[in-house]
């Protein structure tokens, strides 16, 4: 599980997230929506302490993550929304295999994570291409397949669909909805609910730092306005 408590978290004087509380179970499948600066990835760069809190506590599993930041790291992944911010490879095999690799797994297991991340990701056979050398959606997909190899227990998405086209997109789907089923939770930030409005079960809406909006899916889309997201039905 993944809580927060009084989350408070600053830039200089402005309070981008503000008193948040908020709870994810075990294998739940939740977006988390809001207008651009509503405090969307602030709050989820919280959850394995890639940000400090100012104010309140974030735990996983009940253990305060600024205190153990590695276990929050292997139980939670983290997809960021511009892929280089976590690339530490030069070659697309290379960067997948490295989280794997710093769990201490055997090659084997390191290998067969690896393909199969990079398959999920339609990038299959792949693995000696240079990263600087791939466009923005395979970068994205190589970003996401590395989150995939740790095997989390939770694994957060910010805006993991952008810049990848129709066949990606629904490879991507496809395997986080296989996840989902398996028992993963998945966290998805986003402002566009169109691509993942099936596959969660439940809305967190931000707005100016607090949660404005915290529905099942179904009742959520009927106030998504008041996060200032569209309704993925019309």
């Amino acid at each position: 599980m993944i809580e927060t408590e009084g989350l408070v978290h600053r830039y200089s004087e402005v309070a981008a997230v503000d008193g948040v509380s908020l709870a994810i179970g075990d294998g739940e499948a939740v977006a988390v929506v809001g207008a651009n600066g509503s405090g969307k990835t602030t709050l989820v760069r919280h959850f394995d302490a890639l940000l400090e809190p100012d104010e309140g506590t974030v735990r996983v599993d009940g253990r305060d993550v600024t205190e153990e930041p590695v276990y929050a790291r292997t139980r939670v992944g983290m997809v960021f929304q511009n892929p280089r911010d976590q690339f530490v490879a030069g070659t697309v095999g290379a960067d997948v295999a490295f989280g794997p690799e710093n769990l201490g797994l055997d090659r084997a297991e390191i290998d067969s994570r690896v393909d199969d991340a990079l398959a999920a990701v339609d990038m299959a056979g792949r693995d000696d291409e240079r990263i600087d050398r791939l466009s923005g959606g395979e970068r994205a997909r190589v970003a996401i397949a590395g989150a995939l190899a740790m095997d989390p227990d939770h694994l957060v998405l910010d805006e993991p669909l952008v810049g990848l086209d129709r066949s990606a997109r629904e490879s991507v789907l496809a395997r986080l909805d296989e996840l989902s089923a398996d028992g993963t939770g998945l966290v998805v930030v986003t402002h566009d609910l169109r691509d993942v409005v099936e596959l969660v079960d439940r809305v967190v809406g931000m707005a100016d730092g607090r949660v404005a909006l915290d529905e099942p899916t179904p009742a959520a889309l009927d106030r998504l306005d008041e996060v200032g997201v569209r309704d993925p039905r019309c």
